[in-house]
């Protein structure tokens, strides 16, 4: 259809994303590109808007995730490792045990040398976590 493909170069895109809304009639007396733009502003012609996929499902699913739902063994696409960085990890946990040594030695709860054997003992990791470490001091005095 000749009309199709004269508005579709008009209006910069696919045939199939053409639509008439115009009568028969009016469709067969435009042949020239100047008939079909006076259908396309009188709105007869109309270009169907672009397709795109939809991201609802996307969205739905990450704020499972964000919850802790959807994380069992057939979710997961990667090792361990590369789920959680393990350097990341020990980043973090190095640093919450030398924050409360700090405070502890700052609020004279423990020794200098008590201190630093905690400090020594953190960097090998001895300590498991906040709590484990807080036991040991807890147990050593």
């Amino acid at each position: 259809m000749i009309q199709k493909r004269l508005a579709a170069d008009i209006l910069k895109c696919s045939q199939s994303r053409i639509k008439i809304l115009a009568t028969q009639e009016e469709i067969k007396n435009s042949i020239r590109k100047q008939d079909i733009l006076g259908l396309i502003s009188k709105g007869k012609i109309i270009k169907r808007p672009v397709k795109g996929t939809s991201r609802y499902r996307a969205r739905k699913t990450r704020i499972q995730k964000i919850k802790g739902r959807q994380t069992s063994h057939g979710s997961r696409k990667g090792t361990e490792g590369a789920r959680t960085y393990f350097k990341k990890e020990w980043m973090n946990t190095i640093r919450l045990q030398r924050k409360t040594l700090k405070q502890l030695k700052n609020d004279n709860k423990i020794t200098k040398q008590k201190f630093r054997t905690a400090y020594k003992k953190s960097r090998g990791g001895y300590f498991r976590s906040k709590k484990h470490l807080l036991q040991y001091i807890k147990e050593s005095q």
